[in-house]
C-alpha cells in the first residue's frame, strides 16, 4: 500500500480509504447497504490488513448508526487507524440541527465523538456548503475544536472552487485554520470536478479524497447498454447519485473500462479505481462495498497501474467538453499555463485538439 501526504499537512494516508456509507442500513441509506457490526469488523480488518490506515464516515450516514458501528468495531485498536468524519446535514428536526454554524458544528462533533467512542477525530470535514453561515463563524468553530483537541485536522467536502478559495482566503487573512483536504465526487462517469475543484486543490495544496469512485456501481461492469439495472443494485432503487446526463457516453465509458479490464485480467472496478489513483492531486480514493467480495476486489486496485495507452483510451472516451474560459486558455494561453491549469487542459493539448 502506498501512503500519500494529505495536502500540505504532515499526515500520510493510504491511497485507498475505507468508506462506511454502507454501514447501518437505516432510512434511505438502506439503498446503499446494510452492513452490521459483525460485517463491519470483518471489512475493517480486511482493509487494515491490506494497509488501509484511514476510515471515513459521517454523522448523517444511517442517522448516526455508521459512526456507532465504526466506534464499536475499532474498540481496542483505535490508535492503529485514522478516523475521518463529517458534519453539516440535518441530524434532527430543530432549526439548528443542520448547517455550519458554530452551534451545530460543535454539537455535531461532540455527538460524533460519543458515537465513535473516541476522544478525537483525526480529520473533521464540513460535509457541504452552507450559504447562510459566514465562513468566519464556521472556521472559528473548527478552530475551537482543533484547540480543544477534539479534532486534529480539518477539511471540506462538496465545495465549489470559488467556495473553497474563499474559505482559504479568510483563513489566511485571519489566522483561522486552513482546510488540508477536499472530499469530492470524481469518476470516469462524472468529471465535473476537473474544471475548478481539482485545479484549486492543486494550486492551494489540498489533498483530494474521492467519494463514489465507481459512480455508485455504474463502473463496476454489471451495468450494460440495453439491460435493466441488476436486481438489488443501488440504481434499481430510488437512490439517484450520481445523476446520469448522457447515457450513450456512460455506456461508451463502461465498454472502454470493460475492454481494458479484460485485457489485463482484472475487474472493471479495479480499472476505474486505478485510473483515479493516477489523477493529479488525488491523495486517496474512498472504497466501500456491500459484500466482502466487492471490498476485496476494490482493495486489489492498490496494486494495479495502467499503461499510458490504457489511460489514453479511458481519457478519450470519458473526457468532458472544455468549457469557457478553458477552451480559450487552451487556444491562446497555452504558452504560460501552470500545473493547476494543466491538470485540466493538458490532455486537450496533447491530443492536438486545440481545446475541442
Amino acid at each position: 500500500m502506498e501512503y500519500r501526504q494529505l495536502g500540505r499537512s504532515g499526515l500520510r494516508v493510504s491511497k485507498l480509504t475505507m468508506g462506511t456509507m454502507t454501514f447501518g442500513g437505516r432510512e434511505k441509506f438502506s439503498d446503499v447497504g446494510a452492513t452490521d457490526l459483525e460485517g463491519a469488523r470483518r471489512q475493517i480488518k480486511m482493509a487494515m490488513d491490506a494497509g488501509v490506515n484511514l476510515i471515513d464516515t459521517a454523522d448523517v450516514y444511517s442517522a448516526g448508526a455508521a459512526e456507532e458501528i465504526v466506534g464499536q468495531a475499532l474498540r481496542g485498536m483505535r490508535d492503529q487507524v485514522l478516523v475521518a468524519s463529517k458534519a453539516r446535514f440535518p441530524m434532527g428536526e430543530g432549526p439548528n440541527d443542520a448547517g455550519l454554524s458554530r452551534h451545530h458544528l460543535i454539537r455535531a462533533c461532540e455527538a460524533s465523538l460519543r458515537r465513535l467512542e473516541t476522544d478525537y477525530i483525526d480529520l473533521y470535514q464540513v460535509h457541504e456548503w452552507d450559504g447562510q453561515t459566514r465562513l468566519e463563524e464556521t472556521l472559528e468553530a473548527l478552530d475551537h475544536l482543533l484547540r480543544s483537541g477534539k479534532v486534529r485536522y480539518v477539511g471540506c467536502s462538496n465545495f465549489a472552487g470559488w467556495q473553497v478559495m474563499k474559505a482559504l482566503g479568510i483563513a489566511d487573512r485571519t489566522g483561522l485554520p486552513r482546510f488540508v483536504s477536499h472530499q469530492v465526487h470524481l469518476s470516469l462517469q462524472a468529471r465535473e470536478a476537473e474544471y475548478e475543484i481539482v485545479p484549486s486543490a492543486i494550486d492551494q495544496g489540498l489533498g483530494l479524497l474521492i467519494w463514489s469512485p465507481l459512480a455508485g456501481g455504474l463502473l463496476s461492469g454489471k451495468y450494460r447498454r440495453g439491460q435493466d439495472a441488476p436486481p438489488g443494485s443501488r440504481h434499481a432503487s430510488e437512490w439517484n447519485e450520481p445523476p446520469i446526463y448522457d447515457e450513450d457516453k456512460l455506456y461508451d465509458t463502461i465498454e472502454a473500462v470493460v475492454e481494458v479490464a479484460e485485457g489485463r485480467g482484472v475487474s472493471p472496478a479495479q480499472v476505474a479505481l486505478a485510473w483515479l489513483l493516477g489523477r493529479p492531486g488525488v491523495a486517496s480514493v474512498i472504497v466501500g462495498a456491500r459484500t466482502d467480495e466487492q471490498l476485496a476486489d476494490n482493495l486489489a486496485a492498490a496494486s494495479l497501474s495502467l499503461s499510458p495507452e490504457e489511460t489514453a483510451k479511458l481519457e478519450a472516451v470519458s473526457r468532458p467538453p472544455l468549457i469557457y474560459p478553458f477552451w480559450h486558455q487552451a487556444w491562446t494561453a497555452n504558452d504560460r499555463l501552470g500545473a493547476a491549469d494543466l491538470s485540466l487542459i493538458a490532455p486537450y493539448l496533447e491530443g492536438g485538439q486545440g481545446g475541442q
